[in-house]
């Protein structure tokens, strides 16, 4: 699988509230899918869960779920610290995984969604330049 896309999601759910990967499996499953859809997911602590593992397929931003990863954060439009600091840890990470891959929020990539509600491809920008400082 060539992965393209890193796409960021937040869960939707209230701010602050202690979810986790197993919750969001869960909801999932209840919607009828297979499990689920994020191959990763950081709850509120900072705490980095793993989802779906990076050989399968994601269900998280149809139709371009073939080459990207999905990351979720926990929340709807306020983060903790220690979620900024694992997502930037993991985004990181991923990036040296996969070099070609852009990082871009769910509604950079449908028009009709505000997820993860704040500006990804800005948030990025300043991480990858203040890594090249």
């Amino acid at each position: 699988m060539s992965i393209t896309r890193i796409v960021i999601h937040c869960s939707d759910s209230p701010n602050f509230r202690d979810d986790t990967a197993e919750d969001i499996h869960r909801w999932h499953k209840e919607r009828g899918w297979d499990g689920i859809g994020y191959h990763h997911v950081i709850c509120v602590d900072g705490d980095v869960q793993n989802g779906r593992p990076h050989y399968w397929t994601g269900a998280h931003a149809s139709p371009y779920n073939a080459n990207s990863i999905g990351i979720c954060l926990i929340g709807r439009d306020q983060f903790t610290d220690a979620q900024w600091r694992s997502l930037e840890g993991l985004v990181l990470s991923l990036t040296n995984e996969y070099p070609y891959a852009e990082v871009l929020g769910h509604c950079d990539l449908n028009e009709h969604k505000s997820c993860p509600n704040f500006d990804v491809k800005s948030w990025w920008g300043n991480i990858e330049r203040n890594n090249l400082d």
